[in-house]
């Protein structure tokens, strides 16, 4: 039997509101009963986590992996391997592969290639419409049934408000949420960064913020009027978040998710015209950075996630105009979000929430996000003082497409345990 005692960790589980110092015994893949464990045994490996703190595995919940068809940027495997460098035991890929996440042979195509690797977990969300075209619906019976957890669009919104409506009825039918990507795609026109004073000296076209702020009160609505389940991603500007406090207010059946890179750098790091810092939402301004930090403190947002979108040096290498939207996140997610921690906006019982617990509330996710008891034996042990630096030459994802190379953080995942396999970072 397989057997791992973690000892002498701050333990911190959202589901119990608590962060003790206790040990956490692991068998066979399980969280057990630290009781059954017995003192010495020579078949128990052991991690002395003194000082460190042991969270519920964490799980990225917007993931791109693009596998199958653009392996040039990413494989389901070097996709994997990040998400470990990066702390996290599960992950979710959104659809838009080639061919899309649309039906049941993608689905189960990626479901199985990623078990062969025995690496992290791999959850898959399928497409709302077919070919991500935004004109009819995908499959959704069947997608569910061969192992989907949501449906997305994501990297295209669903422009037409009665499609997104039955997609909103049938998800609620199969009891997945779906998560949108909220962009009014003809008010961001050519826009390739943030609207304002920047975009202007740049001689560059801007995406207004009012392009993310008209599409998610749409969406707001929708979800409201037909009281489905609904999960907004990558939000960004400040008008979204008065408009989360509105939906919050009046109990509306929805969660709302941002990036690490919407709270730690603005668009001004678009001055020197890098590449690797455009993306869609784009990055915004002080203030809107600001009003998301301080809903993060205030707990308005439900989940973060990476949004990891690789692309390839040569498709990088061009003008503003030319390079697509995306960075890769997996591997500074969580030390950005610490960066959080240390600034006081977030305790590490807010992180275990916003990284675990509730992504897998919100993806229905059997036994993960909580250390009790039968749950699998996914956990993420972190030293919040370990300072090291970003490298290019140590990135573990196959695309390099990162504003934070070089940037030097303050804390990172030491262990990350996965169904009670162990991965020494």
């Amino acid at each position: 039997m397989k057997k791992l005692l973690i000892k002498n960790g701050i333990v911190v589980d959202p589901f119990t509101d608590t962060q003790v110092k206790r040990d956490i015994y692991i068998e066979n893949g399980l969280i057990k009963d630290v009781k059954n464990e017995t003192a010495g045994a020579k078949d128990i490996n052991i991690i002395n986590a003194d000082n460190l703190f042991v969270l519920p595995g964490l799980i990225d919940m917007h993931v791109h992996l693009r596998e199958p068809g653009f392996e040039y940027k990413e494989t389901i495997k070097t996709g994997m391997e990040a998400a470990i460098a990066g702390g996290f035991t599960s992950i979710c890929c959104m659809p838009n592969s080639n061919p899309v996440n649309d039906c049941k042979e993608v689905n189960s195509f990626i479901i199985n290639k990623a078990k062969s690797f025995d690496l992290c977990n791999v959850f898959t969300i399928g497409a709302i419409s077919r070919g991500n075209e935004g004109l009819n619906l995908a499959n959704i019976g069947d997608l569910k049934n061969s192992g989907a957890v949501a449906i997305s669009d994501d990297g295209m919104p669903v422009e037409d408000s009665s499609l997104m409506a039955r997609a909103l009825l049938y998800a609620k039918t199969f009891g997945m949420p779906v998560i949108s990507h909220s962009e009014d795609i003809k008010l961001r026109g050519k826009g390739v960064m943030n609207e304002g004073i920047i975009s202007h000296t740049l001689g560059l076209n801007g995406i207004p913020s009012v392009a993310e702020e008209i599409a998610i009160f749409r969406d707001i609505k929708l979800a409201e009027y037909f009281g489905a389940s609904l999960h907004i991603a990558h939000v960004s500007t400040k008008g979204s978040v008065e408009l989360i406090k509105m939906a919050k207010n009046n109990g509306i059946n929805i969660t709302f998710e941002t990036c690490p890179h919407y709270f730690s750098i603005t668009e001004e790091s678009l001055l020197s015209y890098n590449t690797n810092a455009k993306m869609n939402p784009p990055l915004r301004p002080q203030e809107d950075v600001n009003a998301i930090k301080n809903a993060l403190r205030e707990g308005l947002f439900d989940v973060i996630a990476s949004d990891h979108a690789p692309h390839s040096e040569d498709e990088k290498n061009t003008t503003l105009d030319e390079a697509p939207f995306g960075i890769i996140g997996l591997e500074t997610s969580l030390a950005l979000t610490l960066g959080l921690y240390h600034e006081k906006y977030l305790s590490m019982i807010d992180i275990a929430n916003l990284m675990s617990y509730n992504p897998a509330k919100i993806l229905k996710l059997q036994n993960r996000g909580a250390i009790i008891n039968g749950n699998a034996g996914d956990i993420t042990i972190i030293n919040p003082e370990k300072e090291w630096t970003y490298k290019k030459e140590n990135i573990k994802s196959l695309s390099k497409n990162s504003p934070f190379i070089n940037k030097s953080f303050k804390g990172a995942a030491m262990y990350a345990i996965i169904n009670g396999k162990i991965f020494k970072l």
